[in-house]
């Protein structure tokens, strides 16, 4: 299925870039595809990463002195010194500033300690307020602090604990990348930036990505995914860490995207929290009786963490729903909400008071609007 998709993509792409090939357009080397790939650009690639923290071309592995000086001690210079930092508790380090005009393409992450601590943040062209805040684990789709794989076409996680992003992030002026820890213990993080400098099209919206939890969610109360965006662009994701506070089916609620000034009712009504992330009738495996967890381009339950009879009491999910071919472009603002319903004995739906964290993912052009205040450490801590 994953392979039929992607050709159907990647047809369409052809299709789409042809008449461009055939006139000659010039080709800006900002999003490589398969359609493209074998085209020269005038845009210029660089990284960063602890051994070159500025990425400036020709001055990777410099160090004499870094976090790994001892295992290097014999080697010398170039022999693997600084691989990576340590940000100790309640600090902010700096991933990553770039100043010029161009797009980060690659995010590689790999912290220790709790993912739910490590903030991340992302400014554009010298914002003072961040367009992305969120906790590094879900970001990456892993709200619930422990691994499982997820091979999707923007975010990957792979083995033992590799955090992989390929959203596209231009930007015009500059970027600015941080990651705060606030946990009470340093937290060591390996990591790796790449991007590119090229003229950005002037078309091209801004990525944002916003973090909300509410827990326990109020009886008869919507979850709100995202409000007040403020601006032209479009909705670009969902991920869901949805722990279950009731025993039964958890997903009958509905999806609502509401559009350009929708109040009461929304433009998109989805039909129930399976159907919106790809799946249907509980996710269930007929035969086994059991939640089947998946992973593909665009959709997926990629975490089923069951109890274990002692601590681990409830039931938690982790979703994620991409809408790479199909985003829900708004003109003027966008509001995505979502029900908790399950199933009461005389067959009646059942609101649910679960706990529900988010990250709503979309572009759109600056200024943004502000933010609602992150949750402090007590109300972000996974318990």
């Amino acid at each position: 299925m994953i392979q039929s998709n992607v050709l159907i993509v990647l047809g369409l792409a052809l299709w789409a870039s042809a008449p461009a090939l055939a006139q000659g357009v010039t080709y800006d080397g900002l999003t490589p595809n398969l359609t493209n790939l074998y085209r020269v650009s005038n845009a210029k690639t660089f990284s960063i990463s602890p051994e070159n923290l500025t990425g400036e071309k020709g001055k990777g592995g410099m160090a004499v002195e870094g976090s790994a000086s001892r295992a290097a001690r014999a080697l010398g210079q170039g022999w693997k010194v600084n691989p990576f930092v340590v940000i100790e508790p309640g600090k902010t380090f700096t991933l990553a500033e770039i100043a010029g005009q161009g797009a980060i393409q690659h995010i590689w992450l790999t912290p220790t300690g709790n993912w739910r601590f490590s903030i991340l943040r992302m400014y554009w062209d010298g914002e003072s307020g961040p367009s992305v805040e969120v906790p590094a684990g879900d970001f990456f789709a892993m709200g619930w602090g422990k691994y499982a794989p997820i091979s999707s076409q923007p975010v990957c996680v792979n083995p033992g604990s590799a955090f992989n992003s390929y959203w596209p992030m231009p930007f015009r002026k500059r970027a600015r990348l941080t990651m705060e820890n606030l946990d009470t213990k340093p937290m060591t993080v390996y990591y790796q930036i790449d991007y590119t400098l090229a003229q950005v099209p002037a078309d091209a919206a801004y990525f944002h990505a916003q973090f909300r939890r509410t827990n326990p969610l109020p009886y008869k109360q919507v979850y709100t995914i995202l409000d007040s965006t403020a601006g032209k662009g479009q909705y670009v994701g969902t991920y869901l860490a949805w722990g279950v506070h009731n025993t039964g089916w958890w997903g009958e609620g509905e999806i609502k995207f509401y559009i350009d000034g929708d109040r009461e009712f929304p433009t998109i009504n989805g039909t129930g929290t399976e159907d919106y992330f790809c799946g249907s009738y509980n996710f269930e495996n007929q035969e086994k009786k059991q939640y089947e967890p998946f992973t593909t381009a665009y959709s997926g339950l990629a975490q089923v963490i069951k109890p274990d009879g002692l601590y681990q009491s409830q039931q938690r999910f982790g979703l994620y729903r991409w809408h790479i071919v199909d985003p829900i472009r708004f003109e003027t603002d966008m509001r995505v909400t979502i029900q908790a319903l399950g199933w009461r004995a005389d067959g009646k739906y059942l609101p649910l008071t679960d706990d529900i964290s988010s990250v709503a993912f979309w572009y759109q052009i600056e200024p943004h609007a502000a933010f609602p205040p992150l949750p402090d450490k007590d109300h972000l801590e996974i318990n």
